[in-house]
């Protein structure tokens, strides 16, 4: 067994990804959680993980209707 020391040996034994399609499946779906946030963030690493594409075309693209704590000036 190979043991990789490097980025190199990765790519040698694995290949690399430039030619990476994604499948979008059928649980490939649009989310409205906002960008940044912690949810937006874990749906995007299980689109990685499922080799889903990161962008949906109706994903939540701004923050109208949204709410958010406002804290008094001290």
């Amino acid at each position: 067994m190979q043991k990789i020391r490097n980025v190199f040996d990765a790519i040698l034994k694995y290949g690399h990804d430039e030619d990476f399609v994604p499948d979008a499946s059928e649980e490939f779906s649009a989310t409205s959680a906002p960008a940044g946030s912690p949810e937006k963030i874990e749906i995007l690493r299980r689109r990685v993980e499922l080799g889903l594409p990161l962008w949906h075309q109706d994903d939540r693209c701004d923050y109208s209707g949204l709410t958010g704590a406002i804290r008094p000036r001290e």
